[in-house]
């Protein structure tokens, strides 16, 4: 071994210590919640399409009940279980039209529930109805419109496939974890400091860099354009980024850390979520318009 591998060994052995004694406990609970979750997950996607419409519907009904909450700390409550369960018919019908089982019509029956929430205000008595329809409205597109978008992304084919979703959540988390490295150990320019202070600019371009690689690898794998995979893991890089800065606004405004405490570490199913949630109707459109 040279002088040169040795430093870049040194080096690397550095900035794990670095981040070891920066975090400590905190990364160890981190770590074990996120390789539960990780195992949860991968069970969930590849145990049959069933498992995967349990976990979008839990992550569903998880984000909008957090979501309601955080509004109710700003003084706007909500009664939460008609939009919530709006929400969680609203997933199941997007993947029984996805799958095959259902004509496309019946899609048509959500519009009228999410209207009725109109008609349930004026039996809320909250003194600002404006606020309490608009924020019972925007925690179904928030989460619900998402996670029912996504059951087209995975019956893309015709079929489901667990494998193109595990691409495509992989992808986030490689995202996530190789932004959290090169943000800890490079990150000195701010990307949003006013909403987001630890994320920076040299954080994003790591986890861009290794993101759009593992898709390329995917697509590599799985026989397809390693340009149009390229084009995917972009895009989910960037809307995902996107949707983490929007939950923290909600966080700042509502004064919180977490959005929750469901999951040890990483807070509620908005913070383990928030990148997967906003990016699918960015993907779904990607997948429409750039049709393989």
């Amino acid at each position: 071994m040279n002088a040169a591998q040795v430093n870049a060994v040194y080096g690397l052995c550095g900035g794990i210590v670095t981040i070891m004694a920066k975090f400590g406990r905190e990364l160890v609970v981190r770590t074990l919640s996120g390789t539960v979750l990780f195992l949860v997950v991968v069970a969930a996607v590849l145990f049959s399409e069933y498992g995967f419409v349990a976990l979008m519907f839990t992550i569903c009904i998880g984000s909008m009940w957090e979501f309601y909450r955080l509004a109710a700390g700003k003084g706007i409550p909500v009664k939460r279980q008609y939009p919530v369960a709006i929400g969680g018919i609203s997933v199941v019908l997007s993947f029984l039209v996805a799958r095959g089982t259902l004509d496309v019509r019946y899609l048509s029956l959500v519009v009228p529930l999410i209207f009725l929430i109109f008609v349930a205000e004026m039996y809320h008595k909250h003194p600002e109805p404006f606020q309490g329809v608009a924020v019972s409205v925007c925690g179904i597109i928030y989460a619900a419109l998402p996670m029912s978008l996504v059951s087209f992304v995975a019956f893309y084919g015709g079929e489901y496939d667990p494998w193109i979703m595990l691409c495509y959540i992989f992808t986030v988390w490689v995202n996530d974890v190789f932004a959290y490295l090169t943000g800890v150990l490079l990150g000195r320019h701010r990307m949003f400091e006013r909403i987001s202070p630890k994320k920076s600019w040299e954080g994003f371009c790591g986890g861009l860099s290794f993101a759009v690689a593992f898709g390329i690898l995917c697509g590599h794998l799985r026989g397809e354009c390693l340009l149009w995979w390229g084009g995917l893991a972009l895009v989910i890089v960037c809307s995902g980024v996107l949707g983490d800065l929007v939950e923290s606004m909600f966080k700042r405004s509502a004064g919180v850390k977490d959005s929750g405490s469901i999951i040890p570490g990483h807070g509620g199913f908005m913070d383990r979520f928030d990148a997967l949630i906003f990016s699918v109707p960015f993907v779904f459109a990607y997948f429409i318009i750039f049709a393989v």
